[in-house]
């Protein structure tokens, strides 16, 4: 019989206390031994709970207890869930997260940790949900260079920018339509302004390529500038409007990184992507491309990853899994001035008084008073000299990167 502890009784805690309680014969059944809960941690009180009967409030209790095999940290953020995590593993315990924050800033010190003690540090849960995708990426794709990771990374403000396709809704009303079905946080900073999309590629980065990317390195862009009018000119095109988070690898060895929104083509598979799921498209130089695609969080699709995590901890309990990345990846980043990709502009004026600017490669829409374009693909610095060409000819209402072939 393998014992845990969860940290934390929010959504995600809570979840994975319910999932496993119900699915307790399959668990078992596939393990081949049974999971037991026997700690929950969290200050408040939850004496109406089910799981009353398991709330402890004290950590050194989880700590101190040798029948405790894996902690599951559900608690979120990079401070107390570091102290706890840190805590378990050099008490010689497997920890289990969903955290993406405390992954992307401290995970490279926390792995080490697990290393030398010879436990597991695991988190599935921290990108994509119930989305499997570091497990295939470190399992399944590991003979291949991996030149490209693409996805929609944050199902809420995927949701965001659906429903103001679908719906025609201003951005202010689609956010507040997903705040009141529970698809965002009542501070929705982190989706919205892109930082947790950033935490996520950076996880997928570093496993990929071995090093560690600092969220704070990377170019970060959020969708509080998409406007319902940008939504429709790109419908037009033939285009959607998708929040990327994106790791492109150079010839050279060198990597692109941002998150940013980005025009796609309808005929791009990401482009389907709707609602509050993602997507996560994978380029390997055998495999070519490779999809995944699932619901980006939520109480129990995040559950379902978080256990496969602790049952996969139970089975290499005397083998660990060797996850790991060692050292800055910074010097590996490329200068995004030297990326080369096309640009989405709506701006003050008519098209007859872009040319000497810009190439209009594809006009989406006009009006007297103003229109929408598609320029040539340039580099990101062409693209700086030019942009501050254009707000001197007719001013610039919107631009968005569009997704290069």
């Amino acid at each position: 019989m393998a014992k845990i502890a969860i940290l934390g009784f929010g959504t995600v805690g809570s979840g994975v206390a319910e999932v496993l309680t119900e699915n307790n014969d399959i668990i078992e059944q596939k393990l081949a031994e049974k999971l037991e809960l026997k700690y929950i941690l969290d200050v408040r009180d939850f004496s109406g709970s089910p799981f009353a009967d398991k709330m402890i409030k004290d950590f050194s209790v989880i700590e101190n207890d040798p029948e405790i095999e894996v902690v599951v940290e559900t608690i979120g953020g990079a401070k107390i869930a570091y102290e706890f995590t840190k805590r378990a593993l050099l008490s010689g315990k497997h920890v289990v997260t969903s955290n993406k924050e405390l992954v992307a800033t401290r995970g490279e010190e926390l792995l080490q940790i697990a290393k030398d003690k010879n436990i597991n540090y695991m988190f599935e849960a921290s990108v994509g949900g119930t989305i499997p995708i570091i497990r295939p990426l470190k399992d399944c794709l590991p003979a291949n260079r991996i030149d490209e990771i693409c996805g929609i990374l944050n199902g809420t403000t995927n949701f965001i920018l659906t429903r103001m396709i679908k719906a025609n809704l201003e951005f202010s009303d689609a956010l507040k339509e997903a705040k009141e079905l529970g698809y965002a946080e009542q501070d929705p900073t982190a989706d919205i302004e892109g930082h947790d999309a950033c935490r996520k590629i950076c996880i997928l980065s570093d496993l990929t390529y071995g090093r560690n990317f600092s969220p704070e390195s990377v170019y970060t862009e959020g969708i509080t500038k998409i406007t319902l009018e940008d939504a429709e000119y790109a419908a037009s095109g033939g285009y959607v409007i998708k929040l990327l988070g994106r790791a492109k690898l150079r010839p050279d060895g060198k990597l692109y990184m941002m998150v940013a929104p980005h025009l796609i083509k309808k005929e791009c598979p990401l482009a389907y992507i709707e609602d509050a799921f993602n997507g996560i498209m994978i380029k390997g130089n055998a495999c070519d491309e490779v999809m995944f695609y699932g619901r980006g969080a939520g109480k129990r699709p995040t559950a379902s990853a978080v256990l496969a995590d602790v049952m996969d901890a139970v089975r290499h309990r005397k083998a660990r899994k060797n996850i790991y990345w060692n050292g800055s990846g910074n010097d590996m980043m490329a200068d995004l001035g030297e990326h080369i990709y096309p640009m989405y502009y709506r701006v003050k004026s008519s098209s007859a008084k872009i040319g000497g600017v810009y190439k209009i490669a594809c006009l989406l829409g006009e009006s007297p008073d103003e229109c929408a374009f598609i320029t040539e693909p340039l580099s990101g610095n062409e693209h700086k000299e030019r942009l501050g060409l254009l707000e001197k000819a007719c001013g610039v209402l919107s631009k968005i990167r569009v997704l290069e072939d």
